[in-house]
């Protein structure tokens, strides 16, 4: 047996600061914590909560709960003594159908480290070539695999319709495993189909485009591209994402972060789409702390009720505005991109998956010992940009 691995691009395996002026000045709390969580993934959050219990509740309550880790926490009484760090796991699926178990299309972790000012935020290669445990649950024995599979072996449920909730539990399990990281403060799945509606509400959000990118699977005024009827792939004009600062709609931001094709302009495939995909977690940040969204109450509802609709969370024992109380100093400015390098793992020939670099293990010991900060001045390539 002979294993190869490639080069990274292909693929991968294993102070407080100054203040500046609110952009939240004269909007309730209320708003400020709700379009916070509900629309960036519970990475930003207002100052305090104010009354309006009732609007508290309402938006709240749109907002999916269920047991993602396993441990019965997802009603629990909410507290809020949440403390740092905090290691949260977000999950992007994109599913087909409800009869289809899902696959994770985007794997994150966000990171808050103790102080609670600042946070990291890091993808795993849905292709990454891991151990996936055993899970009873889902009468699944175990295998060695793309990672991604994690979320779709955990999620299915004898002669019943697969479940997201309980996929997520498996792949948080070997998530950790390959990371290390002991035990997940808090989880969200989002359906990456319902964003379209939260960009959408928002009136679009504004991304740099690194380098022209044409899309695989669209034309110009959103249509599906049709099938090539001689081969695989698809046919007919595309769209295209123009290098520069683009103000893009719900599914031209969609489609854009789907690509992962060198010929469609994505070179480092999907390390690439990884980056992509993180660069518009950021730019929904500060699209949805915006002044045109929060003092906008037609548009703050549109925005809220679109962010129900798309997420699922537990913060295991803690409700979202325990979450957005405790993470108030963050903002886009303070979140930290990561690219963890990787490439190529293969056997015989045959394409197994991605596998990370040796330095990715040195991150992940800097992760649990707390010690990001050095770690990354003596490994700046690890820094991803905006």
């Amino acid at each position: 047996m002979e294993i190869s691995v490639g080069k990274a691009g292909s693929g991968g395996g294993r102070g407080k600061r100054g203040r500046r002026p609110s952009v939240w000045r004269g909007v309730p709390r209320w708003a400020q914590l709700c379009t916070v969580f509900g629309v960036i993934l519970m990475v930003l959050s207002g100052t305090s909560l104010v009354g309006a219990e009732a609007l508290m509740a309402r938006y709240e309550g749109a907002i999916g709960k269920a047991d993602l880790f396993g441990d019965q926490t997802a009603g629990s009484t909410p507290r809020s003594d949440i403390k740092g760090p905090l290691n949260i796991l977000l999950v992007g699926i994109d599913p087909r159908d409800e009869d289809t178990p899902p696959l994770s299309d985007a794997i994150m972790v966000l990171h808050v480290p103790e102080e609670m000012d600042r946070a990291y935020l890091f993808s795993l290669p849905r292709d990454l070539y891991v151990d996936i445990p055993a899970f009873p649950k889902a009468g699944f024995g175990g295998d060695t695999t793309k990672l991604n599979a994690a979320m779709s072996y955990g999620s299915r449920v004898p002669r019943g319709k697969p479940d997201a909730a309980r996929g997520f539990e498996l792949l948080a399990v070997t998530v950790q495993n390959v990371t290390g990281i002991e035990r997940f403060d808090a989880g969200a799945i989002i359906n990456f189909s319902g964003f379209r509606k939260i960009v959408d509400a928002m009136g679009g959000v504004t991304m740099n485009i690194e380098r022209e990118v044409r899309s695989e699977h669209r034309e110009p005024d959103g249509k599906h591209r049709e099938g090539n009827p001689n081969g695989a792939g698809y046919i007919g004009p595309q769209a295209v994402y123009p290098k520069g600062k683009q103000h893009l709609s719900g599914w031209q931001a969609l489609d854009y972060v789907r690509q992962r094709y060198p010929e469609n302009g994505v070179p480092d495939g999907d390390y690439g789409r990884q980056r992509h995909q993180q660069q518009f977690v950021k730019a929904m940040a500060g699209q949805a702390l915006s002044a045109d969204v929060v003092t906008n109450p037609v548009k703050l509802d549109k925005v809220l009720r679109a962010a129900g609709e798309s997420l699922i969370f537990s913060g295991r024992g803690h409700s979202v505005v325990d979450f957005a109380l405790a993470l108030k100093d963050i903002r886009p400015g303070n979140i930290q991109m990561i690219k963890l390098p990787g490439g190529g793992l293969s056997e015989n020939g045959k394409y197994l998956g991605e596998r990370f670099e040796p330095e990715v293990d040195d991150f992940f010991v800097a992760l649990e010992r707390e010690l990001l900060d050095p770690f990354l001045l003596e490994h700046p390539k690890l820094l991803s940009s905006s």
